[in-house]
């Protein structure tokens, strides 16, 4: 093994199912081979130095996983880093040791839980406390997206030059225009895809879609983990609503079907109040599938002219923009064509490039 490696990628919580963080890290860090980066990880990679750590430190293990990352980041991390003669450690989560001689890099996806902060939630202290100390004494902080960076600015009061925004991108073989049987699908149907937590506004989809004039003739599809604390709910409001035979819960939905049913769908409707990227409007627009989703927060930077934008507090405006969807043909294949053009624009090999670049400004020559 290279014990010269100056740069350390941190690749720790890797889960075996897929969210945003772990897609996003697996996206980057093959670009970074240039700079003979050592991995941690729990399992070895091709071509790339691996220092094997332990398998228990992801959300898969719960609360108990995070707690044993934040463990081994502050305790074993520095020593690590010494023993490995870094100069600098790559975080693709806002995670370093505190009050170490380890310079890092960190990465920043989003600071929901402090826009939208619950009581009891471990994530909130995690946000109030631990995220700062870590972003002040970072050498730089990579984001998603402008409206994160702001964020950033806002929240923990760090000057913008210490910022990068660096937008995502998405696997264009998975979402694409597929050949997809549409008269398959005997109710033509709404797809909302992500968690159903309050700030994902699911409860103003399902509103909205019961304000349609004939709703009788669409379905509505929710693609996303349920959640016990607020699934019921909107199963409730859909009885209250009286559209419950409409609304079709698939809880997760793997990773190989979701082109076909995003495909399928008569539009992505997705109203979030808050996003700091937003992956399912930039895979729907792959697909060319019309999309409706919020004029605020990352999302109009990820969907340009190519969609619906509509506020998201406003449930009339949902509404209206469904309404459209299932009038106007002409308008669906201009939304299809905006949607691949702007879909185009983003690519993991620009992410890793750009990140990349930002890396080797801290660098030792």
């Amino acid at each position: 093994m290279n014990h010269q490696s100056k740069l350390l990628i941190n690749l720790s919580l890797l889960l075996s199912k897929p969210t945003g963080i772990t897609v996003y890290a697996n996206n980057v860090f093959p670009y970074l081979k240039s700079l003979e980066p050592t991995l941690l990880a729990s399992q070895q990679y091709q071509d790339f130095n691996t220092y094997l750590v332990p398998d228990n430190l992801t959300p898969e293990q719960g609360t108990k996983g995070h707690l044993n990352r934040l463990l081994w980041t502050q305790f074993k991390l520095p020593k690590i880093y010494n023993q490995l003669q870094a100069s600098l450690l790559f975080s693709p989560v806002p995670e370093a040791p505190l009050y170490s001689q380890c310079r890092s890099i960190v990465m920043v996806h989003d600071l929901i839980p402090l826009r939208f902060p619950k009581k009891t939630s471990p994530l909130t202290p995690y946000f109030k406390y631990y995220i700062p100390q870590v972003l002040k004494q970072a050498e730089h902080i990579i984001c998603n997206s402008q409206a994160t960076a702001q964020d950033i600015c806002n929240f923990f009061n760090i000057p913008s030059h210490k910022i990068t925004p660096i937008l995502l991108a998405y696997d264009h073989e998975h979402f694409k225009p597929l050949d997809v049987n549409k008269d398959a699908v005997t109710v033509p149907y709404f797809l909302y895809i992500g968690r159903h937590d309050p700030h994902k506004n699911v409860n103003r989809i399902v509103e909205a879609f019961a304000k349609l004039k004939n709703n009788r003739d669409y379905q509505l599809w929710l693609a996303g983990p349920t959640d016990k604390r607020y699934t019921p709910k909107l199963i409730e409001q859909s009885k209250e609503l009286g559209i419950e035979k409409q609304l079709k819960i698939l809880d997760y939905v793997e990773y190989e079907q979701l082109p076909i049913i995003i495909n399928q769908a008569l539009a992505l409707v997705f109203p979030s109040l808050w996003e700091g990227f937003g992956f399912p409007v930039l895979e729907a627009m792959g697909c060319g599938t019309p999309v409706i989703t919020s004029n605020i927060s990352s999302l109009p930077e990820v969907a340009g002219d190519a969609t619906l934008l509509i506020n998201p507090y406003n449930t009339e405006e949902i509404t209206t923009a469904m309404e459209k969807i299932t009038q106007d043909d002409e308008m669906r294949s201009q939304l299809k064509r905006l949607g691949l053009q702007q879909a185009k624009k983003f690519s993991w090999q620009t992410t890793g490039e750009q990140t990349l670049e930002t890396l080797k400004q801290f660098l030792p020559c």
